[in-house]
């Protein structure tokens, strides 16, 4: 090169275009003639030659877009002749890089332009650092040219140490754009190239090592499908083989989906939505996950008793047979039984004149059964079921806190399932069975939604006929379901729910009602469970009334039914032991020796000393807990006047209700004391404190008002609360007993305590229509309106010449 040009000297050189195509020094390049910029810019060069030494010179410059680049390469013709292909054509070597200049003119149709060698000489590099890229430069070729199996190569790359001939040699890798080449073409230093260079090739090996990655997956994918077609394929095939061995059609694959469809009776609109996803299952792949979506809805569709109901005997007029169903399973509970004949009598009119349809809806009923625990609101459900001959599903509601578990999942999510209201229906297997949603006082909301605001629609008999399940997506009529619901707690359940349905109380059991229910069901029951006959064990009904009355107190008969099982068990293992003989006959004289002691001895039936109201201030009220109804005593005490602060002091965790009633007591005796004829001087320089036993029970309502006025008018006269004496009534400050609720529960409680004489507000007297006659009979009732009638009634006479004892608070 030094000898043909000397740097930095002007040059005057015809201008070869390469379109699109760039050549860097040390190339060589064979370049098609038949090109008339070509044939011009050679022809014209060998015309200057002719004039000077040397081979032909040419200027190599890029054109992008008809633009050309600031930087040429001077080439020289080393030879002339035929290509490959046999049309004409022209060897040129790249010798150096130009920067044009201005155009000149010259020989020939060509292009001249003046221009300037550049200096290509790399300054005072540290020797390390250019050592290091020239070896980095070569390891990254090598490996790119060892993809490509161009072994012969790999050498000659290894051969060169010229720092600005290997940068350049990077001229021949195909995969550099024009852009890229003429960035190197115009990088006049050879170290600044050689790092351009050995960039671009790093930069196409991570691409390439990318994309044999995708495309080694991608081949693995496609391998796994062929094998996954092919498997499944044979699996056709041996399923065809193994059908025809079992003498089956083709027709009969359960797989067949479009089919099943057709052949199901299913509503018209079910029809259609079932049909689409055929349609959809048909054109989706065996891999798509949205095949297996569509597969279980359709599963779930077909399984669902669209057309099945099943008759209820109401229909063949058996209204007595279904209330002696009802009478046979279930002592007392009158209340229900009667709302349950009277929806049966009311169905089967509505279907002799033939309106057991009405505007697309039939007459469904939500009943809500609300009681302590134990009194048979869940096995009510199944009695109700088999009394109108419908199908029984309980559906269990307690702690339910998703609202998908009403509605149902969308099919969108993983595992997603139907509402537990569909998949009742579904395990039913009818239309219209009587479905027990047990507990719905228990069910919460959380960030999953509320279940009770989701049940609204359910219970609503003026909606549910076209109910949509978020995971069915299509209308289901829930009109012909018998909806009972059972709570503990009334105010519990959400206003809205509870306005769709219909509240039926279950306050609990006479002891006469338990007595009947223990003989009756418990007892055998639990006489097969403890694998004893009824002839070699029976109880007296003695002491099963001492049972229910002593041994157990509860609204229900679940402790009741706990005893009894207990005594068998006891008799079960004496016998076993050889300590008994059978048969045997339990009496209530044998329950001590078996069971051990009574734990609820009725106040009446203690000594007259060891009874709570043996002193004054004492009084026995009624109140309704989530147990049923329940006596509560009311103690009341005076502060030495020396020691004790003035003022009203309330314990036994009460509510601010109760709290404020105490306060009205205490008040309205300051006001009318001397009309009493107490002395109520006591109390303005005496602290007065009131406690209700079993302070660990919260308490609130005001229904203790003249339970706690009696207790301290007893406390300041010093006459003794009547022991058989209970009440319950809110008090005014004017003296007024205000009327108050639960007076049922409140009854049976006081029944059970063994109290005979009760004290109620006059405007609740229309609530004793509720209670048991039997309970009645054996209660003395006094309705009154004001607080001086309930100390008349509950205060013992005055005893003569005797000064009244008040209790001191220590």
């Amino acid at each position: 090169m030094a000898a043909e040009s000397t740097a930095f000297t002007p040059l005057t050189l015809p201008v070869l275009p390469l379109d699109d195509e760039v050549v860097l020094p040390g190339m060589v390049v064979p370049l098609d003639l038949n090109d008339a910029d070509v044939r011009a810019a050679v022809e014209a060069a060998q015309a200057a030659a002719r004039s000077q030494p040397g081979k032909p010179r040419v200027l190599l410059v890029p054109r992008i877009d008809g633009t050309y680049a600031s930087t040429g390469v001077l080439g020289t013709v080393e030879q002339v002749g035929r290509l490959a292909d046999g049309d004409p054509g022209a060897l040129i070597r790249g010798r150096g890089r130009v920067r044009i200049g201005a155009g000149t003119t010259g020989p020939g149709a060509a292009l001249w332009v003046e221009g300037t060698r550049v200096d290509e000489s790399a300054p005072e590099p540290l020797p390390g650092q250019v050592a290091e890229l020239v070896k980095e430069y070569k390891a990254l070729a090598t490996a790119w040219l060892r993809k490509r199996g161009a072994w012969q190569v790999v050498d000659r790359v290894q051969a060169i140490d010229d720092v600005s001939q290997l940068a350049d040699n990077s001229g021949y890798s195909p995969f550099l754009t024009t852009e890229q080449k003429v960035e190197l073409l115009e990088t006049a230093d050879p170290v600044a190239r050689l790092r351009l260079a050995t960039r671009q090739l790093r930069d196409h090996l991570a691409e390439q090592d990318v994309a044999e990655t995708i495309a080694k997956d991608v081949q693995e994918g496609v391998d796994k499908q062929q094998r996954e077609f092919l498997l499944r394929r044979q699996l056709e095939a041996v399923r065809k083989e193994l059908r025809e061995l079992n003498g089956e059609k083709e027709g009969e694959e359960s797989d067949d989906y479009r089919a099943r469809v057709e052949a199901a009776d299913l509503p018209e609109k079910v029809r259609e939505a079932a049909l689409k996803e055929v349609d959809k299952l048909e054109r989706a792949s065996d891999q798509s996950p949205e095949g297996s979506w569509i597969r279980t809805w359709l599963d779930t569709v077909l399984e669902l008793p669209w057309n099945e109901r099943t008759d209820d005997k109401a229909s063949a007029y058996d209204i007595r047979g279904a209330k002696a169903v009802l009478d046979a399973e279930h002592a007392g509970l009158e209340d229900v039984k009667e709302r349950i004949t009277e929806y049966l009598a009311v169905r089967k009119r509505r279907t002799d004149r033939g309106l057991g349809v009405v505007g697309g809806r039939r007459g469904g009923a939500v009943l809500a059964l609300v009681g302590p625990p134990g009194v048979g609101k869940t096995s009510l459900g199944e009695s109700v079921a088999h009394a109108m001959g419908r199908k029984f599903v309980r559906v269990a509601l307690g702690g339910v806190r998703d609202e998908a578990e009403i509605r149902g999942h969308r099919r969108t999510y993983v595992g997603a399932l139907p509402g537990r209201i569909v998949r009742a229906i579904k395990e039913a297997g009818s239309m219209n069975p009587v479905v027990l949603l047990d507990e719905i006082d228990k069910v919460g909301s959380d960030f999953r939604g509320d279940p009770a605001a989701a049940l609204l629609e359910v219970l609503d008999p003026a909606q549910n006929h076209t109910f949509r399940d978020h995971y069915l997506e299509v209308e289901l009529d829930l009109s012909d379901v018998v909806f009972l619901a059972t709570a503990n707690v009334l105010e519990a359940i959400p206003e809205a729910l509870l306005d769709r349905m219909e509240l039926v109380r279950l306050d609990g059991y006479t002891e006469d009602e338990k007595v009947v229910i223990a003989r009756d069901h418990l007892l055998p029951r639990q006489l097969e469970r403890a694998g004893l006959d009824k002839d070699e064990v029976a109880i007296e009904e003695g002491a099963l009334r001492r049972l229910a009355g002593e041994y157990t107190r509860e609204a229900g008969v679940r402790n009741l039914e706990r005893s009894i099982a207990r005594l068998l068990r006891k008799v079960a293992a004496q016998h076993e032991l050889g300590e008994r003989e059978l048969p045997f006959t339990v009496t209530d004289g044998d329950l001590r020796g078996l069971i051990g002691r009574p734990h609820h001895v009725p106040e009446s039936a203690q000594d007259p000393a060891e009874r709570r109201t043996a002193v004054p201030g004492v009084a026995t009220g009624l109140a309704v807990t989530g147990a049923g109804g329940d006596v509560l005593y009311v103690e009341a005490s005076l502060a030495d006047p020396e020691t004790g602060a003035a003022g009203l002091t309330l314990t036994g965790q009460l509510g601010d209700v109760m709290k404020e009633s105490a306060q009205i007591a205490l008040s309205f005796l300051r006001s009318h004391g001397a009309e009493l004829e107490l002395p109520v001087a006591d109390l303005k320089d005496r602290g007065v404190h009131i406690h209700f036993p079993a302070g660990a029970v919260p308490k609130d309502g005001p229904s203790a008002g003249i339970t706690m006025t009696t207790a301290l008018a007893s406390l300041l006269s010093g006459r003794l609360v009547r022991t058989d004496v209970a009440m319950t009534g809110e008090v005014s400050l004017t003296g007024r007993v205000l009327p108050i609720g639960g007076v049922k529960q409140k009854l049976l409680a006081a029944h059970r305590a063994g109290v005979t004489t009760v004290i109620i507000p006059k405007r609740n007297e229309p609530d004793l229509d509720d209670v048991p006659a039997e309970v009645l009979d054996k209660l003395d009732v006094h309705a009154v309106t004001d607080v001086r009638q309930v100390l008349e009634l509950a205060l013992s006479p005055a005893t003569d010449g005797a000064a009244p004892e008040v209790p001191v608070a220590a």
